[in-house]
């Protein structure tokens, strides 16, 4: 998952920057003004992350809704099926 259409950084770009981040943490290489924006940056990141992943699911369930109550629905009196986009 790349940048969305807005700009924003897709989930990929955040996971990969945010194993940056832990990885320059883990250096011991920072000073410490350095490793707090570092360490700023990556939990603003993973709120990022987090509403990508909670938007995703919300739309899973959406659809997997949208199929449950398809399943659910009665067939027609007549036997038929209706085409896309006509009323059962």
């Amino acid at each position: 998952m790349g940048a969305d259409s807005q700009g924003e950084p897709g989930l990929d770009d955040l996971i990969r920057r945010i194993e940056d981040i832990v990885r320059m943490l883990d250096s011991d290489s920072l000073e410490l003004d350095d490793a707090l924006a570092l360490f700023e940056e990556g939990v603003r990141d993973v709120g990022r992350a987090r509403k990508i992943l909670a938007r995703t699911e919300l739309r899973i369930e959406e659809l997997i809704g949208t199929e449950e109550r398809a399943d659910q629905e009665p067939a027609p009196p007549d036997g038929t099926v209706p085409e896309d986009g006509e009323d059962a």
